[in-house]
């Protein structure tokens, strides 16, 4: 059957209506916590309803004088355990560096919180402020924790709806617990990021036992299905856009010590594929925040290089 020419447009004014209500319900699905004014941009805290993580879930964002005018690149930033969306952004001194470069940085909580899940406040390491960007297969995980499907795609398309932000040039780095989110996001999906920086990262958790505790947990006891997660599995079978890697670890990191961290498995498998990595063994850091206060502004120069091409 045909439909007249005006009912046809009767029905598109209906679709645009319903596209324009979408719109406005997803601007209107963020809560603004808290701003304030820094280095002529804002720090902001916005809280949200997480349709993956079926809880409230709460992110850092620094908007830069910059985008004020423009839609500004915007850069990922992955926290590492018991950390929430408050640490990098009130320790990390990275907003200098962002209001220089033009650039917006997002920094998300590191897991689903007050799910209610026998056991997610027992460990420092696993549950609450663990989720360890995986989306969890395992009872009574599964049905929460899923922070790698919030982390490349929830989060993203609020950040690209409600802020001034090009979603054609986007980054991602990260700490520890988060450095391993850092490093296994652009390995899963080639193109998606301009570049990647990590400091003091998880490289191979299969093989220490934050990994194991946490997949163990999250994945089941099937190893094959951790190395899905793994940034040194991932990169041995790596075929996509060549990536520029910047890695920063502290010489006296006590989890570099104590067979956490792995960085040389990864450097490895990179050299291996002939994937660039710059790697900096940074003398007397330790793993915390002033080792990462140090190195922010560098890691920011690394992806502004991308980002502002």
């Amino acid at each position: 059957m045909c439909l007249a020419v005006g009912t046809r447009v009767a029905v598109s004014d209906a679709r645009a209506r319903v596209v324009s209500a979408v719109r406005v319900v997803t601007k209107m699905a963020l809560t603004q916590i808290s701003s304030a004014k820094c280095f002529e941009g804002y720090q902001k805290v916005y809280e949200h309803d997480s349709s993956e993580l079926k809880c409230k879930m709460r992110f850092g964002i620094y908007l830069p004088p910059k985008a004020e005018r423009v839609k500004c690149p915007v850069l990922y930033w992955l926290s590492g355990l018991t950390c929430t969306e408050q640490n990098f952004i009130t320790k990390a001194g990275s907003q200098q560096a962002a209001a220089e470069h033009g650039i917006v940085i997002v920094a998300p909580d590191t897991s689903p919180r007050g799910c209610n899940i026998q056991g997610e406040d027992d460990s420092w390491d696993f549950g609450t402020g663990a989720g360890f960007y995986v989306d969890a297969t395992e009872d009574p995980w599964k049905t929460n924790y899923k922070m790698y499907t919030y982390i490349i795609e929830e989060l993203p398309h609020l950040i690209n709806n409600n802020f001034p932000v090009n979603s054609e040039k986007m980054s991602i780095f990260g700490h520890s617990m988060g450095g391993h989110g850092a490093l296994i996001c652009p390995l899963k999906n080639p193109g998606k990021y301009k570049s990647v920086s990590a400091l003091a990262p998880i490289c191979n958790p299969v093989q220490c036992p934050w990994g194991q505790k946490a997949f163990t947990g999250y994945l089941g006891s099937d190893k094959s299905k951790w190395e899905a997660y793994d940034a040194t599995c991932l990169v041995k079978t790596y075929s996509g856009p060549l990536l520029d890697i910047l890695i920063d670890q502290g010489k006296d990191d006590q989890f570099l010590a104590a067979g956490q961290l792995l960085p040389d498995s990864f450097i490895t498998a990179c050299t291996d594929k002939k994937i660039p990595v710059v790697f900096r063994l940074q003398e007397g850091y330790d793993h915390g925040y002033y080792f990462i206060e140090t190195f922010i502004a560098d890691h920011i120069k690394h992806h502004a290089k991308y980002l502002n091409a």
